[in-house]
């Protein structure tokens, strides 16, 4: 393995987070953590275990509607088998009906181990900086 392939293996599981929260595909967003990941989300919350994380995510968007989740600005620190990023999040979680919604952007510094099956993360500290509504009446 080079620090290139490397890198571009912690982008993808940086997409397969996003892309499984916006499909629904819990299997797919659970081969993104350890079993033992912690993540800590400030006001949103805070979770233990790759379980926790996903029983809230699941619940979080059982009843919204379209979902976009742009990760992007990764920078990627590889050691070994350990790395660390800071990436930016801009999502945009919208109502059953589609016609409002939620925009939260801020950023995620991420903590990642080398596993038997690649990549995983295993601590998020997320940082909020932007939270508003968009659409509605």
């Amino acid at each position: 393995m080079t620090e290139r392939s490397d890198i571009q293996d912690i982008s993808d599981v940086l997409v397969r987070y996003a892309t499984g929260i916006d499909r629904r595909d819990w299997t797919l967003f659970r081969t993104v953590f350890t079993d033992d990941c912690e993540l800590d989300y400030g006001d949103i919350g805070t979770w233990s275990g790759v379980d926790a994380v996903t029983e809230f995510m699941v619940a979080a968007h059982e009843m919204a509607g379209h979902t976009m989740h742009r990760i992007t600005n990764q920078v990627v620190s590889v050691e070994c088998d350990t790395a660390t990023s800071r990436a930016y999040v801009d999502a945009l979680i919208m109502a059953q009906d589609n016609s409002s919604g939620v925009n939260a952007a801020g950023f995620y510094d991420d903590e990642f181990v080398r596993t038997d099956n690649g990549w995983r993360l295993a601590r998020r500290r997320f940082t909020t900086v932007l939270v508003r509504t968009v659409g509605g009446p």
